[in-house]
């Protein structure tokens, strides 16, 4: 069974986790912010973090606009959007993935390592697709028989 797609990302500023997502109905959630490392970029130079930190929760459409407007450097990042009115609680393993209103899990590690796990299978379909399109290396399913993550988060 399909859980999720992973892949490579250039080890670059730009609007990665925007573009990662462009498939995604990123405005139509609430979005937790998970431990994360990432920069917003101006003018060439690291500026402040692109988040303040882990815990926060953010709506859908500011989300998207901050990523879809700045240029950022994704050192690590754990992003997990849950549909507008649902409860939003900790993820830490993918059963507690499957037994929450969670739809998306959203984590890169080290500037270039991308997992993303989703409940959707077309969802899953279409973003493996947007990433092999953008030309993002070692582009693959993550299933059932090939998951070798214990935990859902970059810590």
């Amino acid at each position: 069974m399909i859980r999720g797609i992973s892949f490579e990302i250039p080890n670059k500023y730009g609007r990665c986790l925007g573009d990662i997502l462009e498939p995604f109905e990123t405005d139509e959630y609430n979005w937790l912010v998970g431990g994360e490392e990432a920069y917003l970029i101006v003018d060439g130079q690291f500026e402040e973090a692109l988040f303040a930190g882990a815990g926060e929760i953010w709506d859908g459409l500011t989300l998207k606009k901050l990523l879809e407007d700045n240029e950022y450097y994704i050192i690590f990042q754990d992003l997990k959007a849950f549909p507008q009115g649902k409860d939003i609680v900790g993820i830490k393993t993918y059963q507690d993935f499957l037994n929450s209103d969670c739809q998306l899990v959203l984590l890169v590690v080290d500037s270039c390592f991308v997992s993303i796990y989703c409940k959707d299978k077309k969802m899953a379909e279409d973003l493996f697709n947007n990433a092999r399109d953008r030309g993002y290396d070692h582009v693959r399913y993550i299933t059932d028989a090939n998951d070798t993550r214990t935990g859902l988060s970059v810590w």
